[in-house]
């Protein structure tokens, strides 16, 4: 059987575009939380990814039977928790802030599964950056203490969702495992959202809003990256992918009127160079082989 052929060219513009779509989505977030909170926020975007999920995932095919309980809920309320805190964070503190505090959770996943001396420096790195960016730094101190601890918990559950997806991706493929986390979460984020932001939840241009929050941070930008996975391997694209923070504080700069000290630009740069440091210290596979795997 051919291989198919791949241009990284093509995957890294559409990385690219993902992150711009994705983190253009929490800018776009903001505005939308001035009306329902972040609560409400949280519930639109989960409602409206789920119900493009169930259509990219075509969840009605899935084997129910062959899902394990514990995976499954495991898998959702980290997803769930993910969401919510970090929606709670960006209403408090900056964006790139809220981003690069998130990043250290698969950050500091990745490097505990690794044994190289080498990766000591990553996490100090981590470390500092994420340091500069605490209340219990000067440089830290004005940022909303309920807001960077909602961006670590936020990590937290980045980290949850990576270990139990992992567990859950024996059983099932990415997108349906995505689409069953979705689920779960929704289940008492939706609840959590209506009690708190209320009817408003439910006027047309809320709902109008709420479905573009899905599309533009979910739909779009995940569609795009599955295409981006057939062109790059699977080092590149998680290299690419550090750049997160940066694309984050861009678009709070551009979007959000953000602007950022040069310590917390320093602090953000010390997580990616951390980030870009652990993937380049693992092994390389191509992502495709490893989804035909």
């Amino acid at each position: 059987m051919n291989t198919p052929k791949t241009n990284p060219f093509i995957g890294i513009f559409l990385l690219i575009l993902s992150m711009m779509f994705f983190q253009g989505g929490a800018g776009f977030a903001t505005f939308l939380m001035k009306e329902t909170g972040p609560y409400g926020a949280t519930a639109l975007r989960q409602v409206f990814s789920l119900v493009s999920m169930i259509f990219i995932a075509r969840m009605w095919k899935i084997d129910f039977s062959k899902i394990d309980l514990k995976k499954f809920l495991a898998y959702g309320i980290s997803l769930g928790l993910m969401n919510l805190t970090f929606y709670i964070a960006i209403e408090r503190i900056p964006l790139g802030v809220a981003v690069a505090i998130e990043f250290s959770g698969p950050l500091f996943v990745s490097l505990i599964s690794s044994r190289k001396p080498l990766d000591f420096l990553w996490v100090l790195l981590a470390c500092v950056g994420l340091y500069f960016l605490m209340p219990i730094s000067q440089f830290g101190a004005h940022l909303d203490k309920i807001g960077v601890l909602c961006a670590v918990l936020a990590a937290i559950g980045w980290a949850g969702y990576i270990i139990a997806g992992h567990r859950l991706g024996k059983d099932f493929d990415g997108l349906t495992a995505v689409a069953l986390g979705i689920f779960v979460s929704s289940l008492f984020t939706v609840p959590i959202g209506i009690v708190n932001a209320g009817a408003i939840l439910f006027e047309p241009k809320i709902l109008l809003f709420g479905l573009a929050l899905g599309l533009l941070t979910n739909a779009i930008p995940y569609s795009i990256e599955m295409m981006a996975l057939k062109q790059l391997s699977r080092q590149s694209f998680s290299l690419l992918m550090s750049l997160e923070p940066a694309f984050a504080a861009l678009a709070g700069a551009i979007i959000l009127s953000q602007n950022l000290g040069l310590i917390q630009i320093i602090a953000i740069a010390l997580i990616i160079f951390a980030t870009i440091g652990s993937t380049l210290s693992h092994n390389d596979k191509p992502v495709v082989e490893e989804l035909q795997s």
